[in-house]
């Protein structure tokens, strides 16, 4: 089965930002883009129709630590994998479930072995290893699937990050090893990623940076700035990593961020975004908008009668009003926080289309520079 497909198409000439084609063996996947997390195999409030047609959204992340807990791989398994489980026919990324064991700090304890951690569901104890990472992604059967690695928290001593940084390699090495000598249990192709460490350490991210692109892999991804760094350290730390990594190859910056992280991480040459925010703070009354940032709980949204935001083409976006969806979110209507929830991830998905037609024209930089201070305002 032929793998993956990164075709480069275009590079803004005053940045390093690029718009690139990623062809799997669910679709086609046009970069630089956004893709919604489905933790559960669900985005949260948001249908698998909505996603397409009002989001169009191109790929959906699935969590590897939560579907293994719930509904696990035997449920899995016989439905087919998440792409029959969930009905959805579009690509999927899964993470390796090492960020979900990272934040279960208090019940975990890592070995050269893997991770032993308890469930935050029935404190039931479970072993995660660099194998193990790897079995359950066949059994889900997400189209891009992630190696299994430590992450260290912001701030760590600089001896323990590098530990860590070596820790993950060796896990890397296993991960390959692994996934090489076993198939697919679906049809399709499966593409493993492999993700890059090493704290807020220059040195430690070039030595990462260059250890993972010596794996030929068909894509790289950049760990670890999510977890409570600066936002100029993450956009610092960011163009190092792509500076190290291969221009061939997509860049997937792993848990980042806001629309401004956005925008700055495509000029520093990241091709794939992940994050909870725009369902997150969709469902806690904040919205993205093509105008700006709505609080839509402000007494100030009461009387407005207009639609939630006329900048965008989606059906969603344009039906309900400014004072409708706050008195859904006011009245804890489930509705609401659907609503919230599909303009949010519309926005994000309407963002990186912009940027990427932008990239093609040869004028991202110009537009990010006027874009950047409209939306990123309080209204």
């Amino acid at each position: 089965m032929p793998s993956l497909q990164f075709t480069l198409e275009s590079t803004d000439p005053n940045s390093k930002a690029r718009a690139g084609k990623i062809t799997t063996d669910h679709g086609t996947i046009e970069t630089p883009i956004f893709m919604p997390v489905g933790t559960a195999g669900s985005v949260k409030a948001v249908s698998q129709k909505q996603l397409k047609e009002d989001v169009q959204a191109q790929i959906i992340l699935g969590n590897t630590y939560h579907l293994y807990l719930r509904p696990g791989l035997d449920v899995l398994k016989a439905a087919g994998g998440l792409h029959q489980f969930n009905h959805w026919d579009r690509p999927i990324l899964t993470d390796s479930g090492g960020y979900q064991v990272f934040s279960l700090a208090a019940n975990r304890k890592i070995s050269e072995e893997g991770v032993v951690f308890q469930s935050h569901i029935d404190g039931s104890k479970h072993l995660f290893s660099p194998e193990k990472a790897m079995d359950i992604q066949r059994v889900i059967g997400g189209d891009i699937i992630m190696a299994f690695d430590e992450c260290p928290p912001y701030p760590s001593e600089y001896k323990y990050v590098k530990s860590s940084m070596e820790l993950t390699h060796r896990w890397l090495d296993r991960c390959f090893e692994h996934f090489n000598n076993t198939e697919p249990l679906y049809g399709h192709t499966q593409n493993l990623f492999p993700i890059v460490q090493g704290g807020t350490e220059k040195d430690l991210r070039k030595a990462s940076c260059e250890y993972i692109a010596s794996k030929d892999a068909t894509g790289n991804a950049i760990g670890g700035l999510s977890v409570g760094e600066p936002t100029e350290m993450i956009h610092e730390y960011c163009g190092w990593c792509c500076e190290h990594l291969p221009e061939n190859k997509p860049r997937y910056l792993m848990g980042v961020g806001t629309p401004a992280d956005l925008l700055e991480c495509i000029a520093l040459g990241v091709d794939m975004f992940d994050c909870v925010m725009p369902t997150r703070n969709g469902r806690n009354a904040m919205l993205f908008t093509t105008e700006g940032i709505i609080n839509i709980d402000n007494k100030k949204w009461e009387f407005d009668y207009s639609v939630i935001d006329a900048g965008l083409s989606n059906e969603t976006s344009n039906y309900y009003s400014k004072s409708y969806l706050r008195h859904l979110m006011k009245s804890k209507e489930i509705l609401g926080l659907t609503i919230a929830s599909i303009q949010n991830l519309a926005f994000y998905l309407w963002l990186v289309g912009e940027a990427r037609k932008h990239i093609v024209a040869g004028d991202f930089s110009s537009w990010k520079s006027n874009i950047l201070p409209i939306i990123m305002r309080r209204l």
